[in-house]
């Protein structure tokens, strides 16, 4: 049978409007990884907080290629990309194109300790933000400051993740008080002490302060509980045990 040469060019032209279409669709954002759990052999479902949505999950192919090392290093957790997304409402997970990333990180994922850090970071903010559907520019840029700060410090952030924990309160609308906490006999006076001089340290003038670490696992486990109070089905952090280990109580 022939073709009819007009339906065929018909067909063609309408491929290549909803091609068009698509790529119309496609929003072009920025990420970072909260959490990541393999799907099959070959995919990984990641969660991930968006500059203009808020949370999504959303469904990633793992090539068995020679990029799928690198690929599977661009969505460990915490790290910042570049994505376009194809986001639909009614979609359980999104759909992703182009993941990449313009400043990789050059120490965290490699030093075992600011690994750790992050790791542990990643589950805290995973718990605390996986029903932000909203986006937060404030808290995004917020979020990728601390850490492009701690992924370049050399020296002087073994304190960084509890400073860091204070200061994201701020942005989720539980920023702490000494009277508030004292009042719920959370702390002693020792703690309340502590916590007093956290909420007035930033990044860069976090190293004058010297505690050993059963100290900073103190304060932690006070963290922990503060946020266990004001978020919603907050869990146990378990990367919080492996963390403990990390720093020597001279740090």
């Amino acid at each position: 049978m022939q073709k009819n040469p007009h339906f065929s060019a018909f067909c063609v032209k309408k491929r290549r409007k909803w091609r068009i279409f698509a790529l119309i669709m496609l929003e072009k954002t920025r990420g970072i990884v909260l959490h990541t759990l393999r799907y099959g052999d070959d995919a990984m479902v990641v969660d991930v907080l968006t500059e203009s949505r808020g949370c999504v999950t959303f469904l990633v192919r793992i090539p068995k290629t020679r990029k799928a090392p690198a690929q599977s290093l661009l969505l460990r957790p915490l790290a910042v990309f570049q994505l376009e997304l194809d986001y639909r409402a009614n979609r359980q997970m999104q759909r992703v194109r182009n993941l990449s990333v313009d400043s990789p990180y050059v120490s965290i994922p490699y030093e075992p300790t600011k690994n750790a850090v992050a790791l542990f970071l990643a589950e805290v903010l995973y718990y605390a933000l996986r029903r932000e559907e909203t986006p937060n520019v404030t808290l995004f840029a917020f979020l990728e400051q601390s850490l492009r700060w701690f992924d370049l410090a050399e020296s002087h952030f073994v304190n960084f993740h509890v400073v860091f924990l204070i200061k994201l309160t701020r942005y989720l609308g539980f920023w702490p008080t000494e009277e508030e906490l004292t009042h719920d006999g959370l702390l002693t006076p020792l703690d309340a002490e502590w916590v007093d001089r956290l909420l007035r340290f930033n990044y860069q003038t976090m190293r004058v302060l010297q505690m050993t670490r059963e100290q900073r696992n103190r304060l932690l486990d006070i963290i922990c509980s503060y946020y266990t109070r004001h978020v919603a089905d907050f869990p146990e952090v378990r990367s919080l045990g492996v963390l403990r280990e990390m720093f020597q109580p001279s740090s």
